[in-house]
Order: C-alpha cells, then structure tokens, then sequence
C-alpha cells in the first residue's frame, strides 16, 4: 500500500510539474505577469504626455496668436509716439489704432490693443502673446531676422532735435555729442552706429526729450511727427531742417505666417485705395 501511494504520489507531482512547465510556455500566462509588470510601469508612461501638456499648450496659444481663431487681433505698441499711438485719457488712440482697427474690421476680428516698452514688442510676437506689432515701426535688415513686415503705410523721417541756439546745426555736428534716443527705435540704431557719438537710450521718447531740455544731453534723434509733438509741449526747443534719415512704417507679424500676411496686406491695400488709410492719417497730421 505504501508503495502504491508513493507511486501516485509521484505521479500527482509529476502531473503537476508537467502543467507547471506547459503554463511556463502558455502565451496567455505569461501575458498575465507581464501586464502586471507594465501596469508598474506604466505609471511614468501614462504621465508622460502630462508633463509635456503645458509645451503642446503652448504651442496652440502660438498657433491662434499667428492665426488668431477666437476673432481678436491683439496688437502690441508703445503708446507714447503721438500721433501714431497715445493716451487720450486711458484710452490708447492714434493713427496706428485706427488703422489697426480698420484692419481688423476688414477681417471681421475684434481689435485688443496691449502696450508695452517698444523693444517688447517683437518677442510679444515670437512669443504668441501679440498677433501684430504696431507702433511707427521701420522696416529693417535686423528686424526681418526676426519678424515678417506687411507692406509700407506710410513714410515717415528722422530728425535731430536740439536746444534752440544749440551749436549743432546738422548730422555731423553730431560727432563729440550725447544723443538720447528711444531704446529698440530706428533712431537708436542709426545713432548707435555713429562714430564719435555717445548714445543714451530712454524707455520713452518723452523721456530723452526731457533729459535734452535739462541739459543732460546734446540732441534728441526721433520720428519727425513725434518730434513736433514734443517740441510743442516744451519750451526752447527746435526741429533742425535737415532731415536724419527717411524711413517707411509697416505692420510686424509673426515670421513665417503668409496666410495672416497676406490678409493684412490686402485689407491695407482696400483701405489705400478707397482714401480710408490717407484720411485716418490726414485726422492726424496735417498739412504744413
């Protein structure tokens, strides 16, 4: 008898190591441990995507920033370069926001104006948090580095502003002078590359002007229809009669976005031509 159950006794444990051996083998058991492994595992997976959420967030508020699909066109300037931009109570107004809201009218978009120091208002742009740039802004070599420009809508100039019986009478009574400018602006750029000449930059043009009618500096190098603006308000000051540097205005978008572009060029190209775009700057300036 005692062999007899030894004898089945081997045969159960047999039995059993040859299942246990066919399960080692079965592909539906070994797919059991191995989700019970991943699902270790995939915690970190799972998170994963989450973690990189705010990037692909991001890049939509990019992508609606260069093709604004919410119907608001936000336009970054400086809102102290009257007539183009300024305050008229808390209110910014100017040749630029009406013909940015033109634009905007034309598209069908709803405009929002946000100001900010001029040399913000590029990466604003590359930065999504703009659709547009507007602010007397000069269409250069450095800046299409970094930004695309609408075309041209308007021409504008750089002048010298001095104290009145200043010695300096021109550009090249410059050299040995301290000019002040506003940072980021065409007049920064062109005094910066004079030599001869110390430069001194100020966050507003008002700024520099102030500083020139105390006699911290020489001359001021600004756009001429601000310039007229400034010399108006301060005493002993003038606008010398020959002109910087001449220069055209345009609208700054995102690089690489020709669908924004080219519905901003025709709206600009409407409104020059049914006298829209010459009346709202004619409000403005008027004929000497």
């Amino acid at each position: 008898m005692k062999k007899k159950m030894i004898s089945m006794m081997l045969c159960a444990a047999m039995t059993a190591a040859m299942l246990a051996g066919c399960g080692g083998n079965n592909a539906a058991d070994t797919s059991a441990p191995a989700a019970e492994d991943g699902a270790g595992e995939e915690t970190p997976e799972a998170e994963a995507p989450e973690a990189e959420a705010p990037a692909e967030e991001n890049t939509e508020a990019e992508d609606a920033s260069a093709a604004p699909a919410d119907g608001t066109l936000v336009m970054a300037t400086n809102a102290y370069f009257e007539p183009y931009e300024y305050y008229e109570g808390d209110q910014v107004v100017g040749i630029d926001v009406e013909m940015a809201q033109a634009v905007a009218d034309k598209l069908g978009m709803e405009l929002k104006v946000e100001d900010m120091e001029f040399d913000s208002i590029i990466p604003a742009i590359n930065s999504g948090k703009a659709n547009i740039g507007v602010a007397g802004m000069t269409v250069t070599e450095d800046r299409l580095k970094n930004v695309d420009f609408t075309n041209p809508y308007t021409t504008a100039t750089q002048v010298i502003i001095v104290q009145e019986g200043s010695e300096i009478t021109g550009e090249a009574d410059l050299t040995g002078k301290t000019v002040g400018v506003q940072l980021g602006t065409t007049g920064d750029i062109y005094v910066s590359d004079m030599d001869g000449v110390t430069v001194e930059q100020y966050n507003k043009g008002m700024d520099a002007v102030q500083a020139l009618t105390t006699g911290k500096i020489d001359a001021v190098v600004i756009d001429n229809e601000p310039a007229k603006q400034f010399v108006s308000k301060a005493e002993g000051l003038k606008i010398l009669e020959e002109e910087f540097v001449t220069e055209e205005y345009a609208i700054a978008i995102a690089k690489g976005n020709e669908e924004l572009l080219g519905k901003i060029n025709t709206a600009l190209d409407e409104l020059t031509a049914d006298g829209t775009l010459q009346a709202i700057i004619d409000k403005y300036i008027t004929a000497e």
